[in-house]
């Protein structure tokens, strides 16, 4: 079960068994299958021990009472005598084992979705269907949608993010499992086919056993951007044009009866509104490794991405479109197109729309060497000129699709050609916009640097902040260039301006698109706004129609990070907007303003309950600003995929947001394993896209339901709330960063430290060479946390206020409980906090995380840091079962509790082994089996877990 898929529609009692055996079925036949691989390649005495090992971790997780203990020490026993070799066996073992349930679970994901519709219930929720439908029952039209989708943007960007620690090799086998699986569900199939899947699916398995799970390098940025576009490739350019093809449907099936019918031209089209963004390549917040060179070659493997799948799908109309002239009538317009291709073989002068093909053909292969380098995978014999832009590409197979449609022939046009039309409109050449995101200490650095060479301001950084806006001001409306020719800037100045540089180059070739928006990290003031705004000006990246000052290329969003920032950044957006040069950069930009908000940081800043109510909160002043400064203003949500950075159901997490926050759509980070969860198969991508575009739909037309149960309470709740918050953020800040020895206890009791040997991304863990949890990024903060059980972030601070808040009042004490399990009924918002925090809870294990903790050297501190953690879980556990009225965890998610159920002994017996191999690594035992080894245990935690950084 995906952890970050939406709470599951129920199904009738009748289709519930055949689903759940399908599921047990699989994951016993790829149990099998796994434990063949191991007997034979491994032994049957690895196999042996590994099967002990794994009934041990089933009966302990079965067991109750003192028997629980019996069986743990016993599997302590076992554990803590096994060679390094078996060690490293068993851990693969389970690890992999975890894959391959994943896999069957997600199946069964796929399953339930097609149970539902074929039982002709009503849509399933999170569906594009489901949202339509909803909105039809609030009198909300399909025009009225179409209009909002042509002013609006959703979309999922992807980030280099080090969480995802599965190797490509390993993802594509899962690929292979997932399909053959798929293959043998076949009722048609007959044994002698059955039994060669299955052949072939034990070969796959065994492929997988063999298959090392370590890199042997640290992952490089050119890696990263390798595995990100193996998404491109296996779901994204193939299921992003059907979203489109079903909305459309959709929207067509609620038109009037007696409405005009639809043309069939592409003026009908929806426009793309849902596009690609991603970070990787563009990122250069603390990577050192992104640079001008890797700008570049994301772009380039981006638009072969993009290139190799046009010219197959050309190719494959090619063979498709055969009529011939002898017997139907084609347009002239085709037939010119094909005179052009300039193609005079003689089985093909009655074929006009294959001549037409094959010029396309020639264009786009030209295109794709003048653009990525390299020769298309067939080349062609035709020397045409390349497509300067997609558009022309686009216009060439728009003649082809009018042309069938003039001569009876709509359905080919709305088959493969359909689905490349829209394609091309959605992916250009650039495949994904690439982000540019920047530290604000460097763009200042920068900026600082280029005005004392140039002899206009000697000490930039010492000014005050109205001193620094109007010298910019000054200066991004001088058109005298600030760069002077053969000037040595320091290696960061240069680095910096080389990226813009290359950003402006990279525009012009690949189309506007390519590069669209400049992020700040960290950012504080006005000024940080305005110092990206002159660096494009000094670079390049300006639009000028002769007015002053030029239009700025790429869209400045600033990020707004720590709980300090997340509470001023209204304040700094409404002063930017009273500045007459920054409202007209604005109004430039089609009067919209990006900004992003920081999940991960602001948690790491001021922990679970208050970086959640500090981004609603700022999104609700973020609202208000939009309405009394007339700028649109879209979010774009920097989130992760463990809870503790953002993550949890991408559903419920768009509907809690205040109304009216994605009137101008969304952007949505994508990181880590929860790229590989969500879209490792057309079939989990399309249900994703649909969730976010769905939720995005619903969250833009406030349905009367979800406005009218909230309203008549929001100022007091949100009082309660800022109570709450407060009382959490000190209980958090008391522990985190004034809690004497915690970062001892931190670093001692999770694998922060040897993460870092891991080679799972190209970021350096932290932002400066310091200890300090303040420089600390917050990805291995949330990972390491994980790995431990502990999962601290995503739950610390909330049984504090929780008590605290109920205890004011002692003789309101049930009174004010009530108020709690109201605002969890009636308030989105709350009811998701505390869903989220409650799948956390179901993924902690206290007994193994003191285990953990007594790695800490001083056992003093240890037990006393660890109590008050204990403490800690303890009262948030009690708080939210008095809050929800339930007492065991995730009971309004049965399947992700069963998911839990039947995934977590084959977890523990990893985490028992990282363990002992953590005491084993510190005490000096280095070589290069115990680091191997414990760095499988990373992974396999991780694998278990699913969304755990």
């Amino acid at each position: 079960m995906n952890d970050n898929l939406v709470t599951p529609s129920p199904l009738s009692a009748a289709e519930k068994p055949p689903t759940d055996t399908k599921l047990r079925e699989e994951t016993r036949l790829l149990g099998r299958l796994l434990g063949e691989a191991i007997r034979a390649v491994s032994g049957e005495t690895t196999f042996q021990k590994t099967e002990h090992i794994r009934q041990l971790a089933v009966g302990f997780h079965r067991a109750l009472g003192a028997d629980r203990s019996t069986i743990l020490d016993q599997l302590d026993r076992e554990l803590t005598e096994l060679p390094i070799d078996q060690t490293l066996n068993v851990i693969r073992a389970f690890s992999y084992f975890s894959l391959l349930a994943n896999i069957a679970e997600d199946r069964q994901q796929n399953r339930r979705r097609r149970a539902h519709r074929i039982a002709g219930s009503d849509p399933q929720v999170g569906s594009i269907e489901h949202a339509v439908s909803k909105l039809a029952a609030q009198g909300i039209s399909a025009q009225q949608i179409r209009g909002w989708l042509g002013q609006a943007q959703i979309s999922p960007v992807l980030t280099a993010h080090p969480t995802e620690v599965q190797r490509k090799s390993i993802l594509d086998c899962q690929r292979e499992i997932a399909a053959a699986l798929g293959k043998l569900e076949q009722l048609s199939l007959d044994p002698e086919e059955t039994a060669e899947l299955k052949i072939d699916l034990s070969r796959t398995v065994l492929q997988l056993w063999q298959t090392a799970m370590l890199r042997l390098t640290k992952l490089r940025v050119v890696d990263e951007i390798d595995n990100a576009l193996s998404f491109y490739r296996q779901t994204f350019l193939h299921v992003i044009p059907k979203l489109y093809t079903t909305l459309e449907a959709t929207l067509e099936s609620t038109r009037p009866v007696d409405s005009p019918e639809p043309s069939n031209d592409s003026t009908n089209q929806l426009p793309p509104f849902f596009r690609m963004g991603s970070w990787i390549g563009g990122d250069r917040d603390g990577n050192p490794f992104v640079t001008a060179e890797s700008l570049t070659t994301a772009i380039r493997r981006q638009a072969g991405v993009a290139f190799d799948h046009y010219l197959e799908e050309v190719h494959a109309l090619g063979a498709e479109l055969s009529m011939s002239s002898r017997l139907v009538t084609q347009s002239d317009a085709l037939l010119k197109l094909a005179a052009l291709s300039e193609d005079t073989s003689v089985y093909r002068q009655d074929e006009p729309y294959r001549r037409a093909l094959r010029g396309i053909y020639a264009r786009l292969s030209a295109s794709c060497e003048a653009l990525t380098g390299r020769s298309p995978p067939r080349p062609t014999t035709l020397l045409l000129a390349a497509y300067k832009a997609p558009g022309e590409f686009l216009a060439d197979l728009n003649v082809i699709a009018a042309s069938l449609y003039s001569h009876a022939a709509g359905a080919l046009a709305d088959g493969r050609l359909a689905t490349l039309r829209r394609a091309v409109a959605v992916f250009g050449f650039h495949l994904a916009s690439i982000d540019l995101r920047q530290n604000a200490d460097i763009h200042e650095s920068t900026v600082a640097e280029l005005l004392r060479c140039a002899g206009v301001a000697d000490d930039y950084a010492g000014m005050n902040e109205g001193e620094k806006i109007k010298l910019l001001v000054h200066e991004i409306a001088n058109p005298r260039p600030l760069i002077i020719p053969h000037q040595l800037y320091s290696e960061v100045t240069a680095s910096e301006l080389a990226i813009f540089h290359k950003a402006a180059e990279t525009r012009a070739l690949y189309g506007e698109l390519a590069i669209l928006n400049a992020i700040i990290s960290k950012a504080e003031s006005v000024s940080d706004l305005l110092e990206v705004a002159l660096l494009q000006k000094e670079t390049g990246l300006t639009k000028s129609d002769g007015s002053s000052p030029a239009h700025m290329a790429l869209s400045i969003i600033p990020l707004f990070e720590t709980i300090d920032d997340l509470r001023a950044n209204s304040r700094v957006m409404s002063s930017a907007f009273q500045l007459p040069l920054y409202k007209s950069l604005t109004a430039a930009q089609g009067n919209l303003q990006e900004i992003m908000l920081g999940y991960s940081d602001s948690n790491k800043d001021g922990g679970y309950l208050t970086a959640n109510w500090e981004l609603y909160r700022a999104q609700k002043e973020l609202e208000q600003l939009s309405k009394a400064s007339g700028v649109n203003i879209r979010i774009f949500h920097g989130r992760g995929g463990s809870v503790g950075r953002g993550g949890g159901p991408t559903f419920e997490a768009i509907l809690a947001q205040p109304t009216g926050c994605v009137g101008s759509g969304l952007r949505i980070t994508e990181q880590g394993e929860v790229i590989a969860a969500k879209y490792s198969s057309p079939e989990l991508g399309q249900r994703n896209f649909e969730i976010l575009v769905s939720a995005t739909m619903l969250g833009a037309f406030p349905t009367v339901d979800r406005a009218v149960a909230f309203e008549n309470n929001e100022a007091r709740w949100f009082q309660v709330m800022e109570q709450l918050s407060e009382a959490s953020y000190q209980a958090y800040r008391g522990m985190v960063y004034e809690t004497p020895g915690f970062t001892e206890f931190f670093r001692g009791a999770t694998p922060i430290n040897e993460l870092a040997g891991l080679n799972i991304g190209s970021r350096p863990a932290s932002r400066k060479p310091s200890f300090a949890i303040e420089d600390l990024r917050a990805i291995p903060w949330v990972f390491s946390w994980s790995q431990s059980r502990m999962a601290l972030p995503g739950w610390f601070g909330f049984g504090s206020a929780v008590t605290a808040w109920l205890e004011q009042e002692p003789a309101r004490r049930n009174e004010r409980l009530a108020e709690l399990q109201a605002m969890c009924s009636h308030w989105p918002f709350f009811k998701t906090v505390l869903s989220n925090m409650d799948m956390v809870l179901s993924k902690t294990d206290m007994a193994i995380a003191e285990r953990y903790a007594n790695l800490v050297t001083d056992k003093s501190l240890s037990a006393r840091i660890f109590g008050l953690i204990k403490v800690e879980w303890q009262k948030t556990v009690e708080a939210l079962q008095a809050i929800t009225g339930h007492t065991e965890f995730l009971a309004d998610n049965p399947a992700l509790a069963r998911s839990i159920r039947n995934r977590f002994p084959y977890l523990d017996p990893i985490n028992h082994l990282q363990i002992q191999l953590l005491a084993r690594y510190r005490d000096g035992h280095a070589d290069e089996r115990t680091q191997r080894a414990l760095h499988l245990t990373i992974n396999g935690i991780a694998a278990g877990l699913r969304n755990s950084g």
